[in-house]
């Protein structure tokens, strides 16, 4: 978030001509130039400019799609900031230039339909809650239930909807579930049994075993990749790691659930 266009001053010395980059490749060239030296004698390059660092936008052939993702990745921002703010106490003046990025780009915290997905199934089912945007734009929710996270509701339901299997249908055997919830009570202390999402993707992949339906779910993950999912309360880093790990992107809301439904 402290990344702002600069004029670079190197290529202005070495050619007269005025030209903008990026504050943290001017802050650094100085060493780059000292290390090319030591390496072959003398520096080809005589500016950040000079390393054509300033010309990536040049590759752009959709500028409306590379602005959509733009804005996307703003908002992402927005979240993500706010969020550590939350959790550490700290960064609240990043949390406001964030807020003032968005407003110059002319977006906000609605710009996906899923968060507005969220905060509703959170308000229906008055408990922590989710939803993801497909690749196609359909919007998947997912809420707390006995055994299950809002993380990993809405990311089973996802891989249900993304493989075609209708919501109704219970993917994972009864079998796998519940040796994993006894261990989360009876061996490891926690007060609930529902499992986050690494482990409903072990019971999930459990019952692919003797369950077709279970293995197309597992297989749908990689179509998951890019989409972007928010949840109406911070979730545990475990959940948002694993998230990551398929390549979807996390936003939550920056508060914790005063129930703490996810510190079990």
């Amino acid at each position: 978030m402290s990344d702002v266009n600069a004029i670079d001053p190197f290529h202005l010395e070495a050619y007269g001509e005025t030209t903008v980059n990026y504050n943290r490749d001017i802050e650094i060239f100085p060493v780059l130039k000292a290390m090319l030296e030591g390496i072959l004698g003398e520096s080809p390059y005589k500016s950040p400019t000079d390393m054509g660092v300033n010309m990536a936008g040049l590759a752009i052939v959709d500028d409306d799609a590379c602005r959509d993702a733009a804005n996307r990745e703003i908002v992402r921002r927005y979240f993500q900031t706010a969020t550590e703010a939350k959790r550490t106490g700290l960064g609240d003046e990043l949390v406001v230039k964030a807020e003032m990025l968005m407003k110059k780009a002319g977006v906000d915290a609605n710009l996906s339909p899923a968060r507005a997905a969220a905060l509703a199934k959170a308000e229906q089912s008055g408990g922590p809650a989710g939803a993801m945007e497909l690749p196609d734009g359909r919007i998947i929710t997912g809420k707390t239930s006995t055994l299950l996270g809002a993380a990993s509701s809405v990311l089973l339901n996802a891989l249900k909807a993304q493989a075609g299997i209708d919501d109704n249908l219970y993917i994972i055997s009864d079998l796998a579930l519940e040796p994993i919830c006894n261990l989360r009570t009876e061996q490891l202390g926690h007060k609930n049994p529902r499992l986050h999402p690494r482990e409903m993707l072990i019971a999930l992949s459990t019952s692919s075993l003797t369950n077709p339906m279970a293995a197309t779910a597992i297989q749908a993950a990689g179509a998951l990749r890019g989409c972007d999912a928010y949840f109406s309360v911070i979730i545990p880093s475990d959940d948002e790691l694993l998230y990551r790990s398929l390549g979807i992107n996390v936003c939550c809301e920056p508060k914790y659930e005063q129930r703490r439904y996810y510190q079990g």
